[in-house]
């Protein structure tokens, strides 16, 4: 690609490049904070490594012309790869086993499957509200984002793989999920800093990052063989159309290797997004009185004054407002942050960039989702963005947390509902206080959720 006419943050170092500026662990928020000075496209050289980064609805738009353009496997990816092989994230387009794995995996997620999965996932948000009740008891606080993370991680692997994580049984994280969260951060770290000795101070060891990917693929062999083991589980979950389910065109079958992969790639996509998307809703619904009165208005008018309601599947699309206060979170911290697209042959980006073919940039997230000619006020919570009609007002391509054509998130749906009616739940339950002390902050792996946010829970009923 022609970079010569894109801009590139002040101070650039010989050899090493942009790296000056850049906060340790917060590599999203300083590209935030630097683009939004540079405009709708901008580079950076890290070492050898050229990322050209678009926050502009239009160009944004431009990239996302499947005759063009298609997901493009670099950066962070090859990484990860080596963690999940050729899984649906990590898959290149032409790779038989995205395909495959969309085809069989596809019916798991359509709307009469998603009622299936209703009843588990109210039952795993109920032990949540378990979990507050016995704080708010206590008169206690609770740390949100752990806790929307035992949600997250348990509702998957229930209504995917049948296999429970007794995540409110324990007050540390399950070993998947600590042993997932250095992976992810060494993945990350790997993409940019070649380096052994400079990788090995910021994300760790090699043979730390090997012990966590056994234990990565040692807790779903589990979980598979449980499957295997008993001949009466037949159940049409994830797990059981990978292991049963040949594609209704060719025949063919998921190898175990490759359903090993896409188990640890939906425990992984699974409940990491969501749960940073439900506590950063609940983190800006707390710090506006507005648009948390009007959301327990809307709770309070579907479920009435019960206490514990028993929310039917249908009941989730009725709670415009709560959708749309997430939506809202979504725009401002979408927690995987970008997604990244390679030109299918020689074109012309926006009218004015060359790219060769092959050539990729970044989709940015945090910026394409402020972009000023699209949102006004870019910075401010607003659920009211997404209210009726409003999508219609603005370009297509402007929001995009769940990424974009046929590469977009499989799981959309499935977390969308999950998010809904979870926080929807938390809102008829309980009064919500933030301490006032506490600023926003973000952890960042290939995930961003909150940070070190508590939150004081009183029962409303």
């Amino acid at each position: 690609m022609d970079i010569a006419t894109i801009p590139h943050p002040p101070r650039r170092v010989p050899v090493i490049g942009d790296v000056v500026g850049i906060k340790v662990g917060k590599p999203v928020q300083t590209v935030l904070a630097q683009s939004r000075g540079l405009g709708p496209i901008s580079v950076r050289k890290v070492l050898r490594t050229q990322i050209v980064t678009v926050g502009g609805a239009d160009l944004a738009g431009d990239l996302s012309d499947e005759s063009r353009f298609c997901k493009f496997v670099g950066l962070h990816l090859p990484p990860l790869r080596q963690v999940v092989g050729d899984a649906l994230f990590t898959a290149e387009d032409d790779e038989p086993n995205w395909q495959l794995a969309h085809d069989i995996l596809a019916p798991a997620f359509t709307r009469e499957a998603m009622s299936g999965y209703h009843a588990v996932m109210l039952e795993v948000a109920r032990e949540l509200l378990a979990r507050w009740d016995a704080a708010a008891d206590r008169g206690q606080p609770v740390d949100v984002t752990p806790d929307t993370t035992r949600l997250t991680m348990e509702t998957i692997g229930r209504t995917g793989f049948g296999y429970r994580f007794a995540s409110f049984d324990r007050d540390e994280p399950h070993p998947f999920v600590v042993a997932m969260t250095r992976a992810l951060h060494y993945a990350r770290v790997s993409a940019v800093l070649p380096w052994a000795p400079v990788r090995r101070l910021v994300a760790g060891s090699a043979a730390q990052h090997d012990a966590d990917v056994a234990t990565l693929r040692g807790t779903v062999d589990q979980v598979i063989r449980a499957r295997l083991d008993d001949p009466a589980s037949d159940a049409p979950d994830l797990l059981g159309r990978m292991l049963r389910t040949a594609h209704p065109g060719t025949g063919d079958r998921l190898d175990p290797v490759n359903i090993r992969h896409q188990m640890i790639t939906f425990l992984v996509a699974g409940h990491e997004t969501t749960s940073g998307a439900l506590s950063f809703a609940l983190y800006y619904l707390t710090r506006d009185q507005g648009a948390l009165a009007r959301a327990q208005a809307e709770v309070d008018a579907l479920w009435g004054e019960t206490a514990d309601p028993e929310p039917a599947f249908a009941d989730v699309a009725k709670l415009r407002y709560v959708r749309a206060a997430l939506d809202e979170a979504l725009r401002l911290w979408p927690t995987a942050p970008g997604y990244l697209r390679a030109a299918r042959c020689d074109t012309v980006l926006g009218g004015r960039y060359r790219m060769n073919e092959g050539d990729w940039a970044l989709v940015f997230l945090p910026l394409l989702h402020r972009d000023p000619q699209v949102w006004p006020d870019p910075d401010r919570f607003d659920p009211d963005r997404f209210g009726a009609g409003q999508a219609k007002s603005r370009p297509a391509h402007a929001y995009k947390p769940f990424g974009t054509g046929k590469r977009s998130c499989i799981g959309r749906q499935f977390a969308l509902h999950e998010a809904v009616l979870a926080l929807g739940l938390i809102l008829h339950r309980y009064a919500l206080t933030a301490p006032e002390a506490y600023e926003l902050q973000i952890a960042e792996s290939l995930t961003l959720k909150p940070r070190g946010f508590r939150l004081l829970p009183r029962r409303r009923r």
